[in-house]
């Protein structure tokens, strides 16, 4: 049960399974979560944070010290409803100030029953991850608190990160259309493994019409909308467990069709093509990550979420059943692969977002190349 803090100064404690505990006040709503606590080092886009699937079961803290500045608006949100687990805030805004302001961002998170706290020292906290990594987390108030020790027992009780299967929780219920603005060009089939609605937009801004189909379409419900290329959009959870679009995403690669992932949709690439995936320590998140497109030389920043990352080798070519394929693009901090693409088949992957809503645009590019690469494979020339 969770009831609003607003106006209120109630007592809240966010404890991490090793034990490490702060107290801090309530925000949003009053009652307990659980979840994975990850950092997010954006300092603006806290609503499409909040609202982007792929942050499901996840307590995410805000390193940016100001929160809800400008409040929440009817435009901005990325899908129909607030995702993230929890939210761990240090100075949340009294007065939100923004002409597009509807809501408070404490009365959103009350109004969607999403359980945070503020006041805290989210430096100390965020300093915490980065030394010990991402790992599970409580947060207490109201009629939920307890002695610490019966807390802390209740956060190690709680599932990991690692080993779930969580697409299926936030996938359309229902295939959907985003119409091309303007003349229509391309028609794209888009499998919906926690999409953001500013995906199929910046498609449709390019002519695409975009087909949203759920996470347990068939290779038949997919090419029963005659695309011209398919989509495999973000999403929450282990890649190691999404078998069956891994078996979907390798149906299309077979068939030769234009190839475009995302994020989740990068992971199941490898997947695909025989690599692993693995935990990263604590992740990327925010909109400030640098990124290398190896195929042009060109440094980006981009916006980030993910928890996960391929395992494949940076410094050559690799052989795979659908033949030769390399790393596109590297995270410039760390290494880590954020992108691939197919030699000999029209497949490409990037792990970050380059629909990036609230920003950054510089990867924008990587729809135009997705475009090209339609306009390159005709639908009849496709195999069968």
């Amino acid at each position: 049960m969770t009831t609003s803090t607003r106006g209120t100064k109630v007592p809240a404690v966010l404890v991490l399974e090793d034990g490490r505990i702060f107290r801090g006040r309530a925000y949003g709503a009053v009652g307990e979560t659980f979840g994975e606590a990850v950092f997010s080092t954006g300092m603006t886009g806290y609503q499409e944070t909040l609202t982007d699937p792929s942050y499901r079961r996840q307590v995410v803290v805000m390193t940016a010290p100001h929160v809800g500045n400008t409040g929440v608006n009817d435009e901005d949100a990325e899908s129909r409803q607030i995702w993230v687990a929890g939210y761990v805030v240090r100075d949340p805004a009294r007065v939100p100030s923004s002409w597009r302001n509807r809501r408070t961002l404490d009365e959103e998170l009350a109004g969607q029953g999403v359980v945070g706290i503020s006041g805290i020292d989210t430096r100390a906290l965020t300093r915490h991850l980065r030394e010990r990594g991402a790992m599970r987390v409580g947060i207490f108030s109201g009629e939920a608190l307890a002695d610490d020790a019966t807390l802390l027992a209740r956060v190690q009780e709680a599932p990991q990160m690692k080993g779930a299967s969580l697409f299926e929780e936030v996938t359309t219920p229902e295939a959907y259309v985003v119409p091309a603005v303007g003349e229509k060009k391309f028609t794209v089939a888009a499998i919906d493994l926690g999409i953001k609605g500013m995906t199929p937009q910046r498609m449709a801004e390019r002519g695409i019409e975009v087909h949203v189909l759920p996470a347990t379409a068939t290779l038949d419900e997919v090419y029963a909308v005659e695309p011209d290329g398919v989509f495999f959009s973000n999403g929450p959870g282990d890649p190691a467990t999404a078998d069956h679009p891994v078996a979907l995403m390798r149906g299309v690669l077979e068939r030769g069709t234009p190839l475009f992932g995302i994020c989740f949709g990068n992971q199941l690439l490898g997947r695909a093509l025989g690599f692993g995936t693995y935990k990263l320590k604590y992740g990327h998140r925010g909109i400030n990550q640098p990124v290398q497109d190896r195929t042009t030389g060109k440094v980006e920043v981009t916006a980030h979420n993910h928890g996960f990352a391929v395992d494949a080798p940076t410094d050559k070519v690799s052989e795979t059943p659908f033949g030769r394929a390399e790393v596109s693009h590297v995270c410039l901090n760390d290494n880590v692969v954020e992108g691939l693409q197919l030699l000999d088949r029209p497949a490409f992957s990037v792990q970050y977002h380059p629909e990036a809503a609230a920003g950054p645009h510089d990867a924008a590019y990587l729809f135009d190349r997705f475009t090209s690469l339609m306009s390159t494979v005709p639908m009849e020339g496709q195999r069968a």
